[in-house]
């Protein structure tokens, strides 16, 4: 799997918070929250494309798994001002970061191999700690049921 090490600029994005664990989210949450997002998007004032990025914020304690423990998605667009989020969505402001990232290649169930290689061996090798989010980019690739899926994946690192 290819990887590099970005910096990314501080940005916002707009859209809605969900409160789940991994299963809990992908048992239905993230096709009705993604579907009210994407029938919502004209609204967004101030958005900058139509990219969806799916945000993960995760507890900072010890034993958090987040297979077992609920913690935040937040399905959004970037938006180029912080105002302007419809009725029911937020604001989140991401910090200026550095990030591992690569992208995802297959389907999206499989997904959680690729964060399993940058969560364990990647950082193990590479000597990096791990921030407490990630986020994947959604775009004209995303084909989360087709083996031709694309999806950026984004891990924040500890400066």
């Amino acid at each position: 799997m290819e990887t590099k090490i970005v910096t990314l600029n501080a940005f916002y994005v707009a859209g809605y918070r969900i409160e789940a664990t991994v299963e809990e989210f992908e048992a239905g949450l993230r096709q009705s929250q993604y579907d009210k997002l994407i029938e919502k998007k004209d609204e967004i004032k101030h958005r900058k494309n139509d990219q969806v990025f799916l945000m993960q914020l995760y507890p900072s304690h010890e034993d958090f798994n987040a297979k077992v423990h609920p913690f935040t998605h937040v399905l959004c667009y970037e938006v180029n001002e912080p105002e302007g989020a419809p009725p029911g969505m937020i604001i989140h402001h991401v910090p200026a970061r550095s990030y591992v990232t690569c992208t995802h290649r297959g389907l999206e169930s499989d997904i959680g191999d690729t964060y399993d290689y940058i969560y364990g061996p990647w950082l193990e090798d590479a000597g990096y700690t791990p921030e407490c989010y990630d986020f994947e980019i959604w775009d004209e690739r995303y084909q989360p049921d087709s083996v031709n899926n694309e999806i950026d994946v984004y891990v924040a690192l500890h400066s």
